[in-house]
C-alpha cells in the first residue's frame, strides 16, 4: 500500500501524523506543499485547503486523525501490506 502524507514546514497537526505514523511502522512518504506545485494541485483537486493531508491507495484524509491512523495501522497489519 501506498501512502503518502502531503505536509508544510512548521506545520504542528503534520509533525504529529509523521510521528505516529512512525510509531506505528507506517511507511509513507512525505510531499513538501510548500515546495511542490504539483502536490499542492492534487491536494487541491481532492477539495482539501489544509494540511495535513494522507493519501492511500483507496483513501484521503486531511487534519491529524489518531483514528483513521489508527485504522490504517491494522489494515496494513492484516493486509501485510506497508
Amino acid at each position: 500500500m501506498t501512502v503518502t502524507l502531503f505536509s508544510k514546514p512548521s506545520c504542528v497537526q503534520c509533525t504529529a501524523t509523521a510521528r505516529a505514523f512512525k510509531e506505528r511502522g507506517i511507511a509513507h512518504v512525505v510531499r513538501d506543499l510548500s515546495e511542490e506545485v504539483d502536490a499542492l494541485e492534487l491536494v487541491k483537486g481532492l477539495g482539501y485547503m489544509q494540511a495535513p493531508v494522507v493519501v492511500t491507495d483507496d483513501e484521503h484524509w486531511s487534519g491529524f486523525r489518531p483514528d483513521r491512523i489508527n485504522e490504517l495501522a491494522e489494515r496494513i497489519k492484516e493486509g501485510g501490506d506497508g
